[in-house]
């Protein structure tokens, strides 16, 4: 079945390339999270993430105000990204048919602008991307720009391949050896009296020795001698069996090359027991040009080369503190009207002229503003103090007669305008984003008046709230038109390795974009008054399949999902016993997956309507138990049968010893409260004999099926029975 996604033509030899830098599921590190924060004040960007692009899921290894550690690969946007060897840039995602109905694009965080470059492997795989988003659109992306995001993503790459050469490191001598004489950073090794045992041949390259010059001599040759102490004693620890911890595992110092010359190198060390002996392996790589582009990075990140005002970042900031002191503030987005026209006719030397004289104006008029900066092109922007609309009226007035004044550029005079659109807070917002939006809409409304006019932001509704009733239109019809279908999941028994049952599970078939899984839609469905309707159409359909393979797999049992909306209709009870009687289905063989919301509104309601489905012998299963804030007293409260075992602790089970313990005491409480245990997301014979040992009765995952649709189920489970 094909992914519902792009997929490049060299997915396995890519997965094989993000495998070796063994960075999935990481903790958070302070050197990617350096680097998303330049992005984010550098291109003026709420929400940054560098992602790795796993087979089915995108893992967030760094991001600022993105709330999300992993997605599903299908709603993610890197899918995109990894197709081409370009940057990708989306001014609005409303208006591009691949993003329009995308979920985090009509909900959290409600992406609208995006630009995303790949992350690229030395031989040529796209392991990732490094993605900028806000949540308004943006018209342009400059080639400035697409340079500056090009330099972040190679430093990324940069620390990503730190990482990579971090586990070579603990393989053994021989092996590292003929790995690290093609790498294309010097890499060194030295015995316990720091001699130089092994000089790759980037190492030469480097420095300017052979390796004939250098074995055997001390390895502080290669040290400026003004760091020759620092870096004696980095060794001592290293010789005595300490570890090199931050920030010393990495620490900068000057290099030293055969000719006298000096430069600046990052020095990675690391030491590993031969016997009764220490080695050091030393990495070097010259930081030179990262030196000289970093500095240049900050330097962008914190004023406009061209108008010396504070720029996107900075503005940025001081919005963020004066907001969060609760201080009263008036936003004035400035947009110069006619400026284009006298840049294209006097060319771009003129049009910078212009720029940087109206920066003086913009100073001369506001002096006693918070802050006025350069947002980028002609647009600039003014923080007052204070929400007093008069004044808001009067200053735009005043920079509005300022800034229309003739200019005198290269013996020509010019004449250009500007519009201004105006918010006040915190009564046009009450954090940053929204009083800066509420500005920029008014700016869009003054535009459309006609130049040199002033608007002041009035509430109206927002445009991503029409795309939300668009799609959720769409998927009302698609209910209508039966573009809903039920896929079917084989759960198998450990004790033999039968297949016992399948749970249900809903697939969208969309007209335009083909095969979508519930990530796509379920959490607006979920929302909906027609997710009852829906629901009660997927009990029905999946009690009808179950009702025939139960004849050929005696016992057989059909897990079907409920929707919240279900459980509060209060006529669930009534339902399912029609359902039954209708497929002649034995109560046993349906299990109902309740979600955690469900359990938590902990009322009488609920637990009678929970009894009352065990009273007509129904199964129910707590699904995903483990991921939320459930308490032990729900399990004794409320008549559950079975508890399923989140894919997230079995993904990890056997490496990640937290995972490990969440699985048995999952199991552990099954069997004290009396009920059975399944475990989802089961992929691997690892997985699978780890939950064997500790006595999980089923499971379910891809190692024994994915979703499918009854054909299929049928064709591999029942036409040709069980699997033996």
């Amino acid at each position: 079945m094909p992914a519902p996604y792009p997929m490049p033509s060299n997915e396995a030899e890519r997965l094989k390339a993000l495998a070796e830098y063994h960075l999935m599921d990481t903790p958070r590190e302070e050197d990617f999270d350096r680097l998303t924060g330049l992005a984010s004040r550098l291109f003026n960007v709420p929400i940054v993430t560098i992602s790795l692009l796993d087979y089915d899921r995108l893992f967030s290894k760094a991001n600022i105000g993105f709330g999300f550690t992993e997605i599903s690969r299908e709603v993610s946007f890197s899918a995109y990204v990894i197709m081409g060897d370009d940057i990708v840039v989306v001014p609005d995602t409303t208006k591009d048919p691949r993003f329009s109905s995308n979920p985090m694009v009509l909900g959290p965080p409600f992406i609208r602008f995006y630009v995303g470059i790949p992350l690229v492997a030395p031989f040529g795989e796209k392991i990732g991307t490094l993605s900028l988003i806000d949540t308004k659109p943006r018209a342009d992306f400059t080639i400035e720009d697409r340079r500056n995001l090009t330099d972040i993503a190679a430093l990324v790459m940069d620390r990503m391949e730190i990482r990579r050469l971090d586990h070579v490191r603990t393989v053994n001598q021989a092996r590292f050896e003929n790995v690290a004489a093609t790498f294309s950073d010097a890499i060194i090794c030295a015995n316990a009296a720091a001699q130089i045992t092994f000089w790759n041949h980037s190492a030469e390259r480097l420095f300017g020795y052979s390796p004939a010059e250098v074995v055997g001599q001390r390895s502080d040759i290669i040290v400026a001698e003004s760091d020759r102490n620092i870096y004696g004693a980095l060794l001592e620890r290293l010789r005595h069996g300490l570890r090199m911890e931050r920030p010393y595992k990495s620490i900068e110092l000057l290099a030293l090359r055969k000719d006298g010359s000096e430069f600046p190198a990052e020095f990675s060390l690391s030491s590993w027991k031969e016997g009764k002996t220490t080695s050091v392996n030393i990495i070097v790589r010259d930081v030179t040009e990262r030196r000289i582009n970093e500095e240049h990075l900050f330097r962008l990140a914190a004023t406009d080369a061209l108008t010396n005002l504070p720029n996107r970042a900075v503005w940025r900031e001081r919005l963020e503190q004066t907001m969060a002191a609760e201080r009263p503030a008036t936003i004035l987005l400035l947009d110069l009207d006619g400026f284009k026209e006298v840049n294209e006719t006097l060319g771009h030397s003129a049009g910078d002229a212009i720029l940087q004289e109206v920066a003086l104006r913009l100073r001369s008029v506001c002096s006693t503003a918070i802050m006025v900066a350069r947002l980028g092109g002609n647009e600039f922007v003014v923080l007052l103090s204070g929400n007093d609309e008069r004044q808001a009226r009067t200053v735009a007035g005043e920079l509005i007669g300022a800034i229309s004044m003739p200019y005198e550029v290269s013996g020509q005079r010019c004449h250009i305008g500007v519009s201004i659109g105006g918010a006040l807070g915190p009564q046009h917002g009450s954090r940053p984003d929204d009083l800066f939006a509420a500005a920029d809409m008014a700016l869009y409304r003054a535009k459309s008046t006609g130049k040199g006019h002033f608007e002041l932001f009035e509430p109206r509704l927002r445009e991503v709230a029409v795309l939300r009733r668009a799609f959720e239109q769409e998927l009302r019809f698609a209910f209508e038109n039966g573009e809903f279908e039920v896929f079917y999941q084989p759960q198998v028994s450990l004790s033999n390795s039968r297949v016992v049952g399948a749970e249900a599970l809903m697939r969208w078939s969309h007209p335009q974009q083909g095969l979508l899984s519930p990530a796509s839609f379920m959490e607006v469905l979920s929302q909906k008054p027609s997710a009852s309707a829906v629901g009660e159409w997927v009990l029905r359909t999946a009690c009808q399949q179950a009702a025939k393979w139960q004849s050929a797999i005696p016992g057989f049992r059909m897990g079907v999902n409920l929707f919240e909306a279900q459980c509060r209709s209060g006529r669930l009870v009534t339902l399912v016993r029609e359902v039954l009687t209708e497929t002649r289905l034995s109560p046993e063989n349906l299990e109902l997956e309740i979600v955690e919301n469900v359990l938590l509104h902990n009322d009488a309601v609920t637990l009678r309507m929970l009894q009352d489905l065990r009273s007509l012998g129904v199964g129910l299963a707590f699904d995903d138990y483990g991921t939320g804030f459930a308490a032990l007293s729900l399990l004794k409260r409320y008549p559950v049968t079975r508890l399923k075992i989140d894919r997230s602790f079995v993904r990890d089970v056997n490496t990640d010893p937290t995972d490990a313990a969440v699985v048995k005491a999952i199991q552990y409480l099954g069997r004290s409260f009396g009920m059975d245990v399944i475990a989802e997301g089961v992929e691997t014979e690892a997985q699978l004999n780890f939950l064997k040992q500790v006595g999980c009765n089923e499971a379910q995952g891809y190692l024994f099926g994915r979703p499918m649709t009854a054909a299929q189920f049928s064709q591999l489970f029942v036409d040709v029975g069980p699997p033996a």
